[in-house]
């Protein structure tokens, strides 16, 4: 394995991470927001704050790490997304901004307050759409250079674009198919069942859409980068094992196993994710940036792995710590409930 592949399997961890984790975070905000508006807030509010609350600053660790890692092998990416992406990372930092503050109004400040809990559950849906603006733009096609010999974002040809759509309706999706399955797993820790039996509908409402999105991107992909789609081809079954998993995950659903069921869920998206990175090789934008002609020197490289290792052994204990202290301690998450 070379030092340009290493480097970018941290990154790719790392983000793996954050997709996990922050879809967990903003499916729970949205499902908060969405039984407040339908009369069923007072069904799923305690199992989703006994959950969001030891977690919702930890979320973004994840995605820090990601950024700073990614300047840090590839100087070079920062130009070339920093420059076109401006606006849209902009957003999505406000965002992320008003999806903190407004957690922390609605949790510490004034209790039961409508617009807090709407405005959690509004930026849980916005931002994951906003951030698959770099993965859309990644993909090529949208990028153009002004006559000043600087690059610009094509938001015509962004905004008119079916894979664009395509990949912001998978986001979209595929955030509520996660933490849908994930909140009926903790809701039968917790033995609450009314929780358990709405989050259960709830991911098998939310499933079958993730599937026809995801198969709609590879159809889309034929005709958006045809380099790509041959790759994803070459990993077919890699994509049909993480098809597997998420029938596998539909029927331990159906059985009641709910803890296997999420496991499950995670490893379709793992297979999916990991392929679909492997497919991408070697461009970071195509096809202007690959790994190995932004690639920072050996010296700082080497560095990188190292602090992103004692990095990775500081956080995975922590986490470990808050979820058998926290997140699946009964005596906790049963409290109020």
């Amino acid at each position: 394995m070379t030092i340009e592949i290493l480097g970018i399997s941290v990154l790719w961890l790392f983000l793996f991470g954050y997709v996990i984790v922050a879809s967990i975070d903003f499916g729970a905000g949205f499902f908060n927001a969405q039984t407040l508006l339908t009369g069923k807030h007072h069904i799923v509010n305690t199992v989703i704050q006994r959950y969001l609350s030891p977690v919702w600053e930890i979320t973004n660790v994840f995605l820090v790490f990601f950024f700073i890692g990614m300047v840090g092998f590839f100087p070079k990416t920062a130009y070339y997304f920093g420059t076109v992406l401006l606006i849209p990372i902009s957003i999505s930092i406000i965002l992320l901004a008003l999806r903190g503050s407004y957690y922390a109004f609605g949790t510490y400040g004034t209790k039961g307050h409508k617009g807090y809990t709407l405005m959690y559950g509004v930026t849980g849906v916005l931002i994951p759409a906003s951030l698959t603006t770099a993965l859309i733009v990644s993909q090529g096609g949208f990028i153009k250079e002004t006559a000043a010999g600087t690059l610009e974002l094509d938001y015509v040809a962004l905004f008119t674009s079916p894979f664009a759509w395509s990949i912001i309706v998978l986001s979209l999706v595929s955030v509520l198919f996660i933490s849908a399955s994930f909140l009926a797993y903790y809701s039968s820790v917790a033995e609450d069942k009314g929780a358990l039996k709405l989050f259960r509908k709830y991911t098998w409402i939310w499933s079958f859409p993730t599937l026809i999105t995801a198969l709609g991107i590879i159809i889309e992909m034929k005709w958006h980068n045809q380099d790509h789609f041959q790759g994803m081809l070459n990993l077919w079954w890699v994509f049909a094992l993480s098809a597997i998993a998420f029938a596998v995950s539909l029927w331990f659903l159906k059985k009641a196993r709910y803890g296997w069921s999420f496991i499950f869920v995670v490893l379709q998206f793992a297979l999916a994710f990991y392929a679909y990175g492997v497919s991408r090789y070697p461009y970071l934008l195509y096809p202007n940036l690959t790994i190995y002609d932004s690639f920072t020197n050996e010296t700082m490289a080497i560095s990188l792995v190292v602090v992103f290792i004692l990095g990775l052994m500081l956080l995975i204990p922590s986490l470990y710590l808050v979820f058998k202290l926290f997140i699946m301690n009964k005596p906790y998450i049963k409290k109020g409930v």
